[in-house]
């Protein structure tokens, strides 16, 4: 099997991941993907489609994520690895999209306008 690579986006963040068949090594910018998402809720993100689709420790991922914070990247690593089963085997898709992990999330962070604190606060208002 080739390298299968994708993209996946959330907020401000992208990841670029490498798949290849493998015994289910992780890494992330050149870390271990333990030691650069450390709480238990952000390695379930990234492990969530392996779980769907019953293939946990069958690739090796080479990933390169930036911007935005670490809950965005790891949505953003859990979009790429999702497309990437797709790519592989296209019966992975039946399992991962009603669980909306194939869907790009829109929601950004709205700006700031003139005249106001932030998007939609503005300076206190005195009639007198």
């Amino acid at each position: 099997m080739e390298i299968v690579h994708t993209i996946g986006r959330r907020k401000t963040s992208i990841a670029r991941i490498f798949m290849s068949e493998g015994k289910g090594n992780i890494s992330v910018n050149k870390k271990d993907y333990a030691v650069y998402f450390p709480t238990s809720t952000l390695q379930y993100k990234i492990n969530q489609p392996f779980l769907l689709t019953s293939t946990e420790g069958n690739y090796d991922l080479k990933i390169t994520v930036k911007g935005g914070g670490v809950n965005g990247q790891a949505e953003a690593v859990r979009m790429a690895i999702s497309r990437a089963l797709c790519k592989i085997n296209e019966e992975h898709r039946t399992q991962l999209k009603p669980e909306g992990l194939l869907t790009r999330d829109p929601r950004m962070v709205e700006r700031k306008k003139f005249g106001q604190k932030k998007a939609r606060k503005k300076y206190q208002f005195s009639k007198r």
